[in-house]
């Protein structure tokens, strides 16, 4: 039996003094004291933090097909950063998982490259309908839509049509819909001069040249009308069906009013935001540094104060990555062109200590951490009676933090497979010590101490 004590152990009910009992990858109980004649291998954490694996619903792995990233590097990245669970997003391999066969392909490719646990999310384009329930019945967790063009032409923005023929079947399966809510004026595109052609009619005032670095034109590219218009379409739909509804990286504060109303009717909707709309805003990112660039944008202080009020009033119920790597090229990194550059943010390592630098300086605690990195995130993907709390007969998915602690992001730390982020030179607080996969230690301290110890998790 493994037992692991600390004077803070964060638990449903508070954070107190105590120790885990773990047998068989499973946590049996939470004591104040040993007995002598037991027979343990203990682990003193002393002041550490002692908290859930790091659930993180929101990922692009991009295998099998894309080199932008995969499964070995991605779930190193993770359990180097404390994160237990993943869930794959289906756009950024090829093929994109649309089908019965793609996810075939899909959990294929994961064979000895699982170094924590992963699950799938199915997509929702355009003209797979009939692809549903054998992709529910296959194993993924719920699905995903774009409402505008996801940057993969493989994978096509779903219309109103297309959701109302899919809601109901995911309805009935009590799975989650999972949208990226931007609504564009027109047909979107993925031709850049017409983006730049739209942009210029969007900025005020004369100007005959706009300047494809300059980060503020980007943030004008993308309004917050676009959100706002596609979330309250998703409310609408979501009280039609009674098809749970799930707003993905929520950028826009001026949807948090008609979410609280939607959640005050007790429409079946959650949100998250991501950790970079609560890290960075607007008024500091340089121009031509397109590490920053990802969609929705990443907006202003004002914006920014707005959704940390949000997040710690309980009406966005998590924070997740959107860990979206691409090469550096893709990234247009020695041209600065925000217009053409890759939309992402690779950032999978970082989720908790990101979160605790900033929420620590809102007196936020690791209660709150918990349930907005574990607790919320595993109730999305349906873990919520195996992962996310430590607690009695879950999964002994545990980290050891040292949350006093911090460190400076490096290139040399970095896991992920290509090391471009905006975090680098950043100091984060919120050192992951140990992690601990169904009770076996698989890092400690720097150190990969157990691989291929990650589960394919299926629905």
């Amino acid at each position: 039996m493994l037992a692991i004590k600390s004077n803070r152990i964060v638990l449903p009910e508070g954070i107190r003094k105590g120790i885990v009992l773990i047998n068989d990858g499973k946590i049996i109980d939470v004591v104040d004291d040993l007995s002598s004649a037991e027979n343990n291998t203990i682990i003193d954490a002393g002041n550490k933090i002692v908290m859930p694996g790091v659930i993180d619903p929101h990922v692009h792995i991009n295998e099998p097909g894309r080199d932008w990233e995969g499964f070995d590097t991605a779930t190193k990245a993770a359990i180097a950063g404390g994160l237990s669970t993943l869930v794959d997003m289906p756009l950024n391999s090829s093929p994109v998982t649309i089908t019965v066969k793609d996810l075939e392909l899909k959990i294929a490719s994961t064979k000895d490259q699982l170094h924590t646990n992963v699950g799938f999310w199915g997509g929702v384009v355009p003209g797979n309908d009939k692809e549903i329930e054998g992709l529910i019945k296959g194993g993924v967790l719920g699905f995903k839509a774009f409402l505008t063009h996801s940057g993969i032409d493989e994978f096509p923005n779903a219309t109103e049509d297309d959701l109302r023929k899919v809601m109901p079947i995911i309805a009935k399966y009590d799975l989650p819909l999972l949208v990226h809510c931007e609504l564009e004026d027109g047909q979107p595109t993925t031709d850049d001069s017409k983006e730049i052609s739209d942009l210029k009619d969007t900025i005020s005032g004369p100007s005959s040249i706009v300047s494809s670095r300059s980060y503020q034109n980007y943030l004008l590219s993308r309004p917050e009308k676009w959100e706002d218009d596609a979330i309250a379409m998703m409310i609408r739909l979501c009280e039609e069906f009674n098809c749970r509804v799930h707003i993905v990286h929520l950028s826009s504060a001026n949807s948090i009013a008609q979410i609280v109303a939607a959640k005050q009717k007790g429409l079946p909707i959650t949100v998250e935001t991501g950790q970079h709309y609560l890290y960075f805003t607007a008024e500091e990112i340089p121009d031509g540094q397109t590490q920053y660039k990802c969609a929705p944008p990443i907006r202003e202080k004002a914006n920014n104060e707005k959704l940390w009020d949000a997040l710690k009033a309980g009406v966005i119920d998590f924070v997740a990555t959107d860990h979206s790597p691409a090469t550096p090229d893709l990234k247009e990194l020695q041209s600065g062109n925000f217009m053409k550059a890759w939309g992402g943010i690779a950032s999978l390592q970082f989720a908790l200590p990101v979160l605790w630098t900033a929420a620590k300086k809102r007196n936020c605690t690791f209660i709150d951490i918990v349930k907005w990195l574990c607790e919320n995130p595993a109730k999305l993907a349906g873990q919520q009676n195996t992962k996310g709390k430590i607690a009695k007969g879950f999964d002994a998915d545990i980290i050891i933090v040292d949350d006093e602690k911090s460190f400076t992001v490096e290139e040399n730390i970095i896991q992920h497979r290509h090391k471009v982020t905006p975090y680098l030179g950043h100091q984060l607080y919120g050192v992951v010590e140990q992690t601990f996969l169904a009770g076996e230690k698989v890092y400690d301290t720097g150190e990969f101490t157990a691989l291929n110890k990650g589960k394919i998790i299926l629905g």
